[in-house]
């Protein structure tokens, strides 16, 4: 048989006072006196007394969590962004509870509702899908909200967001290679129609035009399995044939994973890396740096995307005024590129 909790009405008769005396005692209410506050808290520790929190929470209208939606627990990118989350939400008593949307728009806005019947404090969206279209909706949930990295181009402006520059971090990418003698230089992207995709094809792009080199389509290669997108690392894998008849020299992946991928096929084809073809990602994940040889990357700040969006998230549920931010990726050099060998 299961130990019945203990109540707030247990203490109350063995303190012999009133229900809402100990209930003002175990808040700190200036109304008890210190000698009284103090005698019930001891009982309540001697007789192992838990607050409810369901109780709790009702009467001070939060319930001190809240709700993130990432695309997938098994990505390495989210679980660093989720790590910024909690360093910031643990000291200000959060808890986090943690759903997957899978890149799919109705599991996002199912995910979203069941935070809002759990009655989280707020809510952060990774990736997410929600556009102007979708205002009304999350207008009727009413919870804060805050999205990581949109991928919607027609996000409306009363939406809170930290995003990072996709476009500066792909034009950083490819002017790396350029910078290492690379003219023939190929984009490995994937094929989910994202916003983030889009904007880093554009900045490889535009390294290109802003060099002279005149873009050529047989240097992209993007997969359409926008239905099916289980593996960056066989998107990479199966995507690199492509690139490797087209002659490239050096190859800006959409992501790590990707790029991990590619490398893999390199190994397998007996391509040496970085003699043979320069390899660049995007995200600087931890893997990257335990791959042979190791990954050259543009990486995003992931514990600050979090710790940003947290933090926006405690000034929007202390009816602060917020601003969206977009912060500024940084190329991290190792040794998958190399300058172009010339004969």
């Amino acid at each position: 048989m299961n130990k019945r909790r203990i109540s707030i009405e247990d203490i109350a008769r063995r303190a012999g006072v009133s229900h809402s005396t100990v209930s003002r005692a175990l808040r700190d209410n200036a109304l008890i006196s210190p000698k009284v506050r103090e005698e019930i808290k001891r009982l309540a520790q001697e007789m192992s007394y838990v607050p409810n929190a369901i109780a709790q929470s009702l009467q001070n209208k939060r319930t001190n969590t809240i709700g993130v939606v990432v695309t997938s627990i098994a990505d390495p990118f989210f679980a660093e962004v989720v790590e910024g989350i909690e360093k910031i939400a643990r000291p200000a008593g959060l808890s986090v509870l943690l759903s997957a949307s899978h890149r799919n728009f109705e599991q996002e806005m199912a995910a979203i509702d069941t935070f809002h019947r759990r009655r989280v404090d707020g809510i952060l969206v990774a990736d997410s899908r929600i556009s102007k279209q979708h205002i009304k909706q999350l207008t009727q949930i009413a919870v804060p909200t805050v999205l990581i990295n949109s991928q919607t181009e027609d996000q409306s402006e009363i939406l809170h967001s930290v995003a990072i520059d996709d476009r500066l971090g792909a034009k950083l990418a490819t002017e790396h290679l350029i910078s290492l003698g690379h003219t023939a230089i190929g984009y490995l992207g994937v094929g989910d129609r994202s916003r983030s995709n889009q904007q880093r094809l554009e900045g490889y792009q535009m390294a290109l035009t802003e060099a002279g080199i005149p873009p050529n389509t047989d240097w992209v290669s993007i997969s359409d399995e926008y239905d099916t997108r289980t593996s960056d690392v066989n998107t990479g894998k199966n995507m690199l044939s492509k690139l490797l008849s087209a002659e490239v020299t050096g190859i800006f992946c959409y992501n790590d994973m990707v790029a991990v991928g590619a490398l893999l096929a390199c190994q397998e084809l007996g391509i040496l890396v970085p003699r043979n073809l320069s390899l660049v990602g995007f995200d600087g994940i931890a893997l990257g740096s335990y791959v042979t040889p190791a990954l050259t990357t543009v990486s995003q700040p992931m514990l600050e995307i979090g710790g940003y969006a947290m933090q926006m998230l405690l000034d929007l549920l202390e009816e602060k005024t917020v601003e969206n931010r977009v912060l500024s990726p940084f190329l991290v050099e190792r040794g998958s590129s190399a300058a172009l060998l010339t004969i």
